[in-house]
């Protein structure tokens, strides 16, 4: 049986363009992801501060989704309304070479 799984990835989010994209983030490409089978939760965490340590150069934001398997996230980012909804939120950041991590949820 496979776990439920979580992919982070580091935004940087264009300052003059946060409060258009936290918009289209909640009005159009959750309520899209929601759909999905699978679909366990997506977040968009603003970083306050780096604790310890210092945070990657000119990210605000981690984008954070969970699905019940990678297989069906998979479907999710083939499809065509997850390259819809992700082509314009790309359009809100300041730089495109975004790293996503894969986390297996214990």
């Amino acid at each position: 049986m496979s776990r439920p799984i979580q992919v982070h990835g580091d935004l940087a989010i264009d300052p003059a363009r946060e409060a258009e994209a936290l918009h289209y983030f909640e009005t159009i490409y959750r309520p899209t992801a929601q759909g999905f089978e699978g679909y366990i939760d997506l977040q968009l965490l603003k970083l306050q501060q780096a604790v310890t340590g210092s945070a990657p150069p000119g990210v605000n934001y981690r984008f954070s989704i969970s699905f019940s398997t990678e297989a069906l996230r998979q479907r999710w980012v083939a499809s065509a309304e997850h390259q819809q909804v992700w082509g314009a939120l790309d359009a809100f950041l300041t730089t495109h070479d975004v790293a996503f991590l894969l986390f297996e949820i214990r």
